[in-house]
């Protein structure tokens, strides 16, 4: 059934008028005498009887009064709900991103996030794979590449290379290779390339050696991360997992991956959330942060 028609038939049994329910929706006295003979064509059955005082519910009427009236206060809740959560900044907030960067860098700065929204429920979906905003699969997302669907809102939050990096005990062990030759010597550790990718170009470091033998590959970053703090070998991972861990040497500090940008997304009908907003100021307060302390 037509929301518009059930609208307007509405108001026309609450002022038992047309012209009087035209006022109060401003449409005019014909728009509105169309939409309720629509639904009466609609459901089969007439809705009012016409007497020279205004317009009188049928029985069916009545029936379908009672029904919208129903709708309406159940609308008429929802939108208090709504604003309630709104003016608290309550309610859940449904993030993804990756697992790398959902792990290392979003979650120890959730707090200050929720030190300014007490009211307010996080559910961080950590997943290499991208989930579907205008289908609400989530609210708000955190991604490694520019997305390429036309109905989101996407903010750039900071730019990202992948670099070398081994524990100081492996490198203890092992030596800190000087260049390209010495790196084939050493255990690579670095995102698989048959999982699901977060960035492009993930095959930039292959480019450069000729020795693949020794290579471990993991099928998220933080995993990575994990193979180089246990001295496994040299690990290829994002800038900004290392700079907030202490222990990582920094190898070959000349060879980095091109640089990308990490986007903050989130469905074009959420423009007006005060939650959506409350997290994008959060973001951006903590990347200019983490800038300053790089």
């Amino acid at each position: 059934m037509d929301w518009d028609k059930l609208r307007v038939f509405h108001a026309v049994a609450d002022a038992g008028s047309l012209t009087h329910a035209g006022e109060t929706l401003h449409l005019s006295q014909s728009a509105v005498s169309r939409q309720i003979r629509g639904l009466e064509e609609d459901i089969g059955a007439t809705l009012f009887h016409r007497h020279p005082r205004g317009l009188i519910l049928t029985q069916e009427g009545e029936h379908l009064y009672e029904a919208t009236l129903a709708i309406l206060r159940e609308v008429t809740a929802a939108e208090a709900r709504i604003r309630d959560a709104r003016e608290n900044v309550g309610g859940e907030l449904r993030i993804t991103t990756t697992v790398g960067f959902g792990t290392l860098w979003l979650a120890p700065r959730l707090k200050r996030l929720l030190d300014q929204a007490p009211n307010m429920t996080i559910d961080l979906m950590l997943n290499e794979a991208v989930l579907d905003l205008p289908m609400r699969e989530a609210d708000v997302a955190i991604r490694m590449r520019e997305p390429n669907q036309p109905d989101v809102i996407r903010r750039p939050l900071m730019d990202v290379a992948i670099r070398l990096y081994a524990s100081e005990t492996y490198v203890a062990q092992h030596g800190k290779p000087e260049s390209l030759e010495d790196l084939n010597e050493h255990r690579l550790i670095c995102y698989s390339p048959n999982a699901p990718q977060p960035v492009r170009d993930m095959t930039w470091l292959f480019r450069h050696l000729r020795n693949r033998r020794k290579l471990m590959t993991v099928n998220n970053y933080y995993g990575v991360l994990q193979a180089a703090r246990n001295d496994l070998g040299v690990a290829a991972i994002p800038d900004y997992m290392a700079q907030d861990l202490g222990g990582l040497v920094h190898v070959l500090p000349e060879l980095e991956s091109p640089h990308y940008t990490i986007f903050l997304v989130y469905a074009e009908e959420l423009r007006g959330s005060r939650r959506i907003a409350l997290f994008r100021e959060f973001m951006i307060d903590e990347v200019q942060r983490f800038n300053a302390a790089a």
